[in-house]
């Protein structure tokens, strides 16, 4: 048989390991880490810490891309249509990879399908705070003054659906309150509100708020971690006083698009855990409240569904929908 195009099959298998060789090392050319917020929040600290970190790894440029806008979809959704050649990566958080599949009613993407698991980069614990004029010292003594006032009781957040949001329902659910939802248009309006006495609790990222409850503002309740947060050492954990299932501790995680091939999942991986055992990031990740972690693809992908399953439970207990 005359041979296609005049190139038999032993010579298609002769260069095959040679148009296999010629292929460049991953990675060749500079790698995106788009990031839904803004320049400045706690996801792009994280995101610019280890983009510079897999410079160094790599030897080829990590770069950080903001794509801000609903609510996170705009740029996760963008991450999710890309190329799947490991050249365009998602900086992911609680939000985006375990609220969002529940909370929207519809996505031009898939939250849960639509991303490979690269790692789970850090944690960052949040604290129940309140305002000083509520007359409650411990958490014991917060519940019961809830439970004497049904619906007098107001709680703040960033916004409907958020994280902070969320962990308050979770709280209501587990504690047996029913504090009252006050949402916000972002993180500072909330904060100022609650310093006011216009709202009596919160639920925060230690950064935000521990200046404030140094300074006597705010006075913490409990850390929603599962362990006590090194820079409030004193004040015990929801799991310490009773209550395991209301722990609602934020993450961050590396993320790429469906598809792309394992052996860059598995190599992005490795410089990963290698970045996020460095001290330096650890360091950095101290001051912002985040502790690191560093998970493998496989680890990764246990650890976001079972965060999917548990947040996509409150979002239904709570009511709460996106468009």
């Amino acid at each position: 048989m005359k041979p296609l195009f005049g190139i038999s099959i032993a010579a298609c298998a002769l260069l095959g390991p040679v148009l296999a060789q010629a292929q460049p090392a991953y990675p060749s050319r500079p790698v995106t880490i788009v990031v839904t917020l803004a320049a400045g929040a706690t996801n792009d600290i994280v995101a610019r810490t280890l983009a510079q970190k897999l410079t160094e790894l790599t030897k080829q440029p990590f770069v950080v891309e903001n794509r801000t806008g609903g609510n996170g979809t705009i740029g996760a959704g963008h991450v999710a249509r890309a190329a799947p050649d490991g050249y365009t990566l998602l900086l992911g958080n609680t939000s985006t990879l375990a609220i969002h599949p529940t909370l929207f009613r519809k996505l031009d993407y898939d939250p849960v399908n639509g991303f490979a698991p690269i790692s789970i980069l850090a944690e960052s614990p949040s604290v129940m705070v309140v305002n000083p004029s509520v007359p409650a010292r411990t958490l014991k003594e917060f519940i019961a003054y809830a439970k004497a006032h049904p619906k007098g009781v107001a709680y703040g957040s960033p916004g409907s659906g958020s994280p902070f949001h969320l962990s308050g329902e979770l709280f209501n659910s587990q504690a047996g309150t029913t504090m009252l939802h006050v949402p916000y248009r972002g993180n500072a309006p909330a904060i100022t509100d609650l310093i006011g006495g216009q709202i009596q609790v919160m639920f925060d990222n230690t950064p935000n708020v521990l200046p404030l409850i140094r300074s006597g503002k705010l006075r913490a309740l409990a850390a929603t971690s599962r362990e006590r947060i090194p820079q409030l050492p004193d004040v015990p954990t929801l799991a310490e006083e009773g209550f395991p299932r209301a722990e609602s501790t934020s993450f961050f995680a590396l993320v790429a698009p469906r598809g792309t091939p394992q052996q860059v999942i598995e190599l992005l991986s490795e410089k990963t855990r290698e970045a996020m055992r460095d001290p330096g990031i650890q360091k950095r990740l101290e001051e912002l409240g985040a502790v690191s972690v560093g998970t493998t693809p496989q680890e990764t992908k246990r650890y976001l569904d079972a965060e999917v399953k548990k947040w996509g439970e409150v979002v239904k207990a709570s009511g709460a929908t996106a468009d």
